[in-house]
């Protein structure tokens, strides 16, 4: 399997722009960003349109209800070979 390595911020780490990234986008209960969030924290605005992008096709208006939404974006991350 092919690992990319990209150089990430840790929310612990993050400061300015990147700390506020952080606040919006990690799971309050964890104070932790997803990995697929975290990949653009050297571009805290990135990180921070990704994740609204996330919130408007996840929970946005859909003819899908959102079960459904979740599934077809599982299908494709099962195929894609992704981990999450």
């Amino acid at each position: 399997m092919n690992v990319a390595w990209i150089t990430t911020v840790d929310e612990d780490d993050a400061r300015g722009e990147t700390a506020e990234a952080f606040a919006q986008c990690c799971n309050k209960k964890t104070g932790r960003a997803a990995h697929i969030l975290k990949v653009h924290s050297l571009n805290p605005r990135a990180m921070a349109e990704h994740y609204t992008l996330y919130r408007t096709l996840v929970y946005g208006p859909s003819p899908l209800a959102r079960y459904q939404r979740e599934m077809i974006g599982t299908v494709v991350s099962a195929l894609n070979g992704c981990h999450y």
